[in-house]
């Protein structure tokens, strides 16, 4: 089974709001996910991005592959640079 991190979209029309999951990369966008690991805010003045480091560097260890825009979360909030070093310290 190939596992996705992704964004799910949430809100209501012209107001996005988008939970980072964890998911099946077969199921649909909206569809069933494993697990919630946070949240992004696009419209909110900064942009809202929450992110529980700890889930997200154990889904990457398992071999989870986060998309585009989530890969660019995770570098923005620190999340890969903390992976990186577990990475190294095991």
């Amino acid at each position: 089974m190939a596992v996705k991190i992704r964004l799910t979209r949430m809100g209501a029309k012209k107001k996005p709001f988008y939970r980072i999951v964890v998911a099946d990369s077969r199921s649909p966008r909206d569809g069933r996910f494993i697990e919630e690991i946070g949240y992004y805010n696009p419209v909110s003045e900064p942009k809202e991005v929450v992110i529980d480091d700890e889930k997200a560097i154990k889904w990457l260890n398992n071999g989870a592959k986060p998309t585009d825009t989530v890969n660019y979360l995770f570098k923005n909030n620190g999340v890969l640079e903390k992976y990186e070093a577990s990475k190294k310290s095991e």
